[in-house]
């Protein structure tokens, strides 16, 4: 891979930065130097800072090599992120889109560099109690107004299907399932069974779910407990608001070596409120009329993002997804399912 002369990049770029400096300096006026790196890692769409004139931004694009149908949709990405800058509900401003897969080997797109906390770790180490009482339920309050955008008034009518949202996403994840190719995931197996035999009554509720809204998705402010951007909007469609909440309420049933989760920690002592708790701060700013949080929501999350890990280990498997050993992700697709059938039997 060659690299222009005045590009300074850290970590490994999967294109020619040659080819992004020319393309920015064409858009934006020649610069002397161009600063890219990568951050991030996981199974995402590659993501990196750039530094360009004086421009600080971020480029997300699709990754190289074959990917599934409908997966890495930079483009929808861009589009809710340009939706969402007209209202209350934080992103970052896009700066544009480049469909071209020719330049940089896929599609990519360019926003502006958010400054800001992005926290890991459920149990906020090395953070305040007080503080982590507030981040929490700024976390809560944010996903409550993204929740309250009226998809159509935003230009968003289409972005996805309305109704019948959990009926639909039960079977297609079910059918994910069944195509595994590892040992059977007889937690998950009874998991989906369970969740078609109690799917709650359709309530036409259709608002802009992220799908993957959790603590290490945001940006807090450098010095306040504050969200200044919702970040990797990849799994974004038009959804139920529940199944953002019960995502975001996994790590109270999960553990510490579960994905990160709180289970088992002294969560009073760390300052961190309980699900309970979280839930209310939700609802104080959720739209009126909004269902309670029941245990199907918490246990189709679990069973969702089990199927996600199972999927990402049959990738790997095949040699079509980098990072993590398959025979490290199956364990983890498993435990979700456990912790979503105790969440079936005992309740929230």
């Amino acid at each position: 891979m060659s690299r222009a002369p005045d590009a300074r990049v850290t970590g490994a770029a999967d294109f020619d930065p040659a080819r992004l400096k020319d393309f920015l300096d064409d858009r934006f006026g020649p610069s002397g130097d161009l600063v890219l790196e990568r951050i991030g890692g996981g199974q995402s769409n590659p993501t990196y800072f750039v530094e360009h004139g004086g421009r600080r931004m971020v480029l997300r694009k699709k990754p190289a090599g074959p990917i599934l149908k409908g997966a890495h949709a930079i483009e929808r990405e861009y589009r809710v992120l340009s939706a969402l800058r007209s209202t209350h509900v934080p992103v970052p401003a896009t700066i544009l889109l480049e469909e071209d897969g020719g330049l940089l080997g896929t599609p990519f797109y360019l926003m502006e560099r958010v400054e800001g906390r992005v926290f890991s770790d459920c149990a906020l180490p090395g953070v305040d109690p007080t503080e982590r009482r507030a981040l929490y339920e700024a976390m809560a309050e944010t996903m409550a107004r993204m929740h309250a955008v009226d998809p159509p008034a935003v230009g968003l009518g289409n972005y996805g299907r309305p109704g019948s949202y959990f009926e639909r996403q039960v079977a297609r994840w079910t059918r994910q399932l069944e195509g595994f190719a590892g040992e059977p995931i007889r937690e998950l197996e009874r998991v989906a069974v369970w969740l078609g035999e109690h799917m709650p009554e359709d309530d036409g509720r259709a608002a802009i779910a992220h799908g993957d809204f959790r603590l290490g998705n945001l940006m807090f402010h450098p010095s306040e407990p504050k969200v200044v951007a919702i970040l990797d909007w990849e799994l974004s469609t038009i959804g139920h608001p529940l199944a953002d909440l019960g995502f975001c309420c996994i790590p109270w049933v999960t553990a510490p070596d579960e994905y990160g989760g709180l289970a088992g920690l002294d969560i009073d002592a760390l300052g961190i409120p309980s699900m309970a708790e979280f839930v209310a701060y939700y609802r104080a700013s959720a739209p009126s009329g909004t269902p309670e949080l029941a245990p199907f929501h918490v246990a189709f999350a679990l069973f969702r993002f089990g199927v996600i890990f199972a999927g990402i280990a049959d990738r790997v498997r095949a040699g079509n997804a980098a990072g993590e050993n398959a025979g490290d992700l199956e364990p983890i697709a498993r435990r979700l399912g456990v912790r979503a059938l105790e969440v079936i039997e005992r309740g929230l």
